[in-house]
């Protein structure tokens, strides 16, 4: 796959060794970090993110007993309690099926 042009007419040898130079001019190496590959299965995926999910509706909880009583009646409180009220226990329930010998 190719890369996507940068104008209309394609650029000369000349105009892309001065991009090149113009890019690098500063004399600073370019340094490029790749983000290290998932190696965890899907399944293993859906169990740690149903496992935030959780923890993260601990948090809320945790921060809506926390609320003083003045804020108990905002809109805070009132996003904690939606929060809080949503029920995990099918997430939490579910299996993803096996996949091709791979999990």
């Amino acid at each position: 796959m190719s890369r996507p042009s940068i104008s209309d007419a394609p650029m000369t040898g000349a105009e892309r060794q001065a991009r090149y130079r113009a890019a690098h001019a500063d004399g600073a190496p370019v340094v490029r970090i790749r983000r290290p590959a998932d190696r965890r299965s899907r399944i293993q995926r859906w169990r740690d993110a149903v496992s935030t999910l959780t923890n993260l509706l601990t948090e809320y909880a945790r921060w809506l007993e926390a609320l003083p009583d003045n804020q108990q009646d905002g809109t805070t409180a009132e996003a904690l309690q939606a929060i809080v009220e949503l029920d995990l226990s099918e997430l939490q329930a579910i299996e993803p099926p096996r996949g091709f010998g791979r999990d």
